[in-house]
């Protein structure tokens, strides 16, 4: 049973009951949900880490609860070795959701005074979890799209700067993109903190290539 009680898996199990009470409830959407227009005015500054546990549509949600899943419990078994159980357990937290808040900064800087702007999701933060995952292991072959991790990583960095740039559909790649730059800040500070060597490993690891 202690197996299935880690972090991860709470914050998966909040994640969805938060989500699936607000797809029945517009009331839960409108407290939670994104909006720097809101944070401005009123100073509801909530809304930076609330909107991180309610998603659009079902599929929406499954996407990011199957990456916090993946990435997720690597992450917490990282933290974990960083910093040893109780400390690790904090960083794995403080983590996860400080990447929710920090992914968002931008688009309220942007958007503050857009009343027609929202967002919701815990995209940023599987972003860096995800991110987190490419510095450990920069040459691990990924399943989709079939390759090294290091380079979906600057395939996927261009790709959300590109699509923010564009402004076409209705995705936060904005919050993709710094939730990714996070969490490779949040990991290279960590290590430093841990144990400054490692920082030259993960260098190391990037340099020596695939073989």
């Amino acid at each position: 049973m202690a197996a299935y009680l880690t972090l991860t898996n709470i914050i998966i199990l909040v994640t969805v009951l938060i989500s699936v009470k607000a797809f029945q409830d517009s009331s839960t959407v409108d407290r939670f949900l994104f909006r720097p227009t809101l944070i401005n005015d009123r100073k509801e500054y909530h809304r930076f880490l609330s909107s991180g546990f309610i998603h659009a549509d079902w599929v929406h949600l499954g996407v990011n609860m199957y990456m916090l899943y993946v990435f997720g419990r690597f992450s917490e078994q990282m933290f974990l070795v960083l910093f040893g159980h109780t400390a690790g357990k904090i960083a794995y937290l403080l983590f996860y959701l400080s990447a929710i808040v920090v992914s968002s900064i931008p688009s309220y800087l942007r958007h503050k005074d857009n009343y027609t702007y929202a967002a919701l999701g815990a995209s940023g933060a599987t972003s860096a979890l995800v991110f987190a995952y490419i510095l450990y292991d920069p040459w691990q072959m990924f399943l989709f799209p079939p390759v090294p991790a290091i380079i979906f990583g600057v395939l996927y960095l261009a790709y959300s700067s590109y699509m923010d740039r564009r402004g076409t559909d209705n995705i936060g790649h904005n919050q993709h993109f710094w939730g990714a730059v996070y969490g490779i800040v949040f990991v290279l500070v960590s290590m430093a903190i841990a144990s400054p060597g490692l920082i030259e490993v993960v260098i190391q690891r990037i340099l020596a290539g695939p073989f």
